[in-house]
């Protein structure tokens, strides 16, 4: 019969015995059946071979191709596949693998699950962020200036907060992180830290404020204690006065990129520090960390990501301490999922600190290595920084952090000629713009894309540009569906204004003018369970709030579009497209277990869809059948805040 599965031929060889077979219903992503009856034949046994990653144009599995799979041929569900050092030896019926099974060959079997390709996040921070809230207090659904000193006042008393020096990574070598003012090199030779009990936090919501944030309401609460809180967007901090005495700010300071001390009317700093040479001044007087410590909260966090599903992420960034940390863990035994780290390149810096930058490419362990580079062209929206066509209602939103865009324009051309891709964090419509417009001044890197991170608000005429240039659109949807509101009440959309906000974050329209769409978290700005954040991507919404409005709803998209922003999407990214995101022969083996096939499932369930195994590189590594735990939803849990009176 024509659609019959092959099985071997008993005069050929014996085929090489798998080291592991999955038994499970396999879900192709790029070649799924739009009708699961339908049969034809399976992928039968291959030998392990090394794919070109080169993208064919003319290939339908392309990720940047067609949305719509009714467009194109597809392939069967197989139930099972084959793997041998490391790599997908074959993909079929419980039959067409049985001639693979030996006496050493481990069989998983996972009645009524799916195997998908596995999922990666393109964007979080796994090590400042992981050490930071490892120790930090967690302000996350705090509504209020009540609820935010309730947490705090219930933090213990702890000297030795676990909070990286850089916790921003702003540069990739600590010879280059130092900002050029007189101020960050007092603070860098101040000697011993001082011992003084920190209260660190995370997640601050600035919505909490009727005005423009400060730092004064902490001296009344917790007087005399040194407290740095870091922002929602992670690109600012609030100090308590103490913390601002310790740190020596003046607000006097000053700064290559667009970094600021804010001062009130009397010229005196208000505990508002906004961007990362600013905020590098504070953490210069953090409490030292171990580096035990240390890698005892990022091991913590990766494990978490595996157990959520994740089989690698990028981290984009590679600070002090991720070297450290890194090869620490991997002493111990093997990271459980793949770290892809691209260090920052810091504005407005020169060819000697990108030399430096660029002799870090290919250094790595077992499961992680550095590849690529960061750039930061604006800053963020919430707090002024980013850089839009026009200023905000506040007249601000409208600078670069690279005040010298030339630099940032001859800096991406530097690491472009050098066969390295670059990752520009572009948040205002004219930063994507400008990062657009380098970018096909330098062309492509030859081993990966260039990517655009955040691209949070763009209007029309850049849709078709990602698609034209090969440029990947990397986004975090869940920014929009947790830190703003529907109504528009919220920071981020009273800024800008309504008519940029209803373009906000628009995976619909990129997808629908073929750019590549790939998904990230921002962990720890966003949730960091791939479940919860691919959910929220369909709705628009928390997912575990039903009652909450979408925000941007024209801007949802499938459950296959979602999915295939952490594999097929994700691997084209990283310039992996010929090695991992596909359950096919040849490919490396990593791949996500879950208890049901997320297509089959509507959002709500997708969220909580238990995550059975994970495998990496051919190793398999089981998890408790336990669901995700709803995400807080800090934006949709209170009421709107009234407006901002700022001047």
């Amino acid at each position: 019969m024509a659609n019959s599965p092959s099985l071997p031929d008993p005069k050929e060889p014996t085929p090489v015995h798998a080291d592991t077979i999955l038994l499970a219903r396999t879900v192709e992503l790029l070649t799924d059946p739009i009708h699961p009856s339908s049969t034809t034949e399976p992928s039968g046994p291959t030998e392990p071979s090394r794919r070109t990653g080169q993208r064919d144009a003319s290939d339908p599995t392309d990720p940047s191709g067609p949305t719509e799979d009714t467009h194109r041929p597809l392939a069967p569900l197989s139930h099972g596949l084959a793997v041998t050092a490391g790599r997908i030896t074959a993909v079929g019926p419980a039959e067409l693998l049985a001639p693979l099974r030996g006496p050493a060959t481990a069989v998983h079997e996972f009645p009524g699950a799916a195997i998908l390709p596995g999922l990666v996040d393109v964007h979080a921070h796994p090590v400042w962020g992981a050490i930071s809230t490892g120790s930090g207090v967690d302000l996350s659904g705090a509504a209020t200036l009540a609820e935010v000193l309730a947490r705090l006042g219930a933090a213990p008393a702890v000297g030795t907060a676990a909070v990286p020096t850089t916790a921003t990574a702003t540069a990739a070598v600590a010879t280059v992180a130092a900002t050029t003012t007189a101020e960050a090199e007092a603070a860098a030779d101040d000697g011993p830290r001082p011992t003084e009990e920190w209260i660190t936090g995370y997640d601050l919501d600035l919505n909490i404020f009727d005005g423009e944030p400060h730092g004064a309401f902490l001296a009344d609460h917790l007087p005399g204690r040194p407290v740095s809180l870091l922002t929602r967007d992670a690109h600012a901090l609030l100090l308590s006065p103490r913390a601002v005495e310790l740190a020596g700010l003046t607000g006097r300071e000053t700064f290559t990129d667009a970094s600021s001390v804010v001062v009130d009317r009397a010229g005196r700093p208000t505990g508002y520090v906004l961007e990362l040479q600013a905020m590098d001044l504070v953490f210069a007087h953090y409490p030292e960390v171990s580096l035990d410590t240390a890698a005892a909260h990022v091991r913590d966090r990766l494990e978490h990501f595996a157990r959520s599903g994740l089989t690698g992420l990028h981290a984009l960034d590679f600070g002090e301490p991720s070297e450290e940390v890194l090869r620490h863990l991997e002493q111990r035994g093997d990271l459980p999922l793949r770290v892809r780290c691209s260090p920052l390149v810091p504005a407005d810096s020169g060819p000697d600190v990108w030399q430096a930058i660029a002799a870090l490419q290919g250094l790595g362990g077992r499961r992680w290595h550095v590849d690529g580079v960061k750039f930061m062209l604006d800053g963020t929206a919430d707090n002024g920084t980013a850089w839009f066509e026009h200023p905000d209602v506040h007249g601000e939103n409208r600078e670069p952090l690279w005040r010298d865009t030339d630099a940032f324009r001859a800096a991406v051309r530097f690491f472009t000629e050098r066969g390295i891709p670059t990752a520009t964090h572009a948040i205002g419509d004219r930063a994507v713009r400008f990062a657009l417009d380098v970018v096909e001044e330098v062309g492509r890197a030859p081993r990966a894309p260039h990517r655009i991170e955040h691209l949070e608000s763009i209007p029309d005429d850049l849709l078709p540009r990602f698609a034209d240039l090969g440029v990947v659109a990397s986004l975090q949807p869940v920014h929009a569906t947790r830190q703003t509101r529907p109504d528009g009440t919220d920071n981020w959309s009273r800024r800008i204004g309504p008519d940029r906000a209803a373009h906000g974050w628009r995976t619909r329209d990129l997808l629908d003018h073929g750019a590549v769409v790939a998904l990230g978290s921002d962990w720890p700005i966003g949730p960091g369970d791939p479940r919860v954040g691919l959910a929220d991507c369909q709705l628009r919404r928390p997912v575990e709030d039903p009652d909450a409005a979408p925000v941007q709803p024209g801007q949802a998209i499938t459950a296959r579009e979602a999915y295939r922003g952490m594999t097929t999407a994700a691997a084209y990214a990283a310039g992996a497209d010929g090695e991992l995101g596909r359950i096919a022969p040849g490919y490396t083996a990593d791949l996500t277990v879950l208890a049901a096939n997320p297509l089959d499932l509507d959002p709500a369930a997708q969220a909580v869809n238990p995550v059975l195994a994970t495998v990496v590189g051919g190793v398999l590594h089981r998890h408790p059948a336990v669901p995700a735990a709803p995400a807080a939803s800090a934006a949709r849990a209170v009421p709107a805040a009234p407006p901002k009176d700022q001047p």
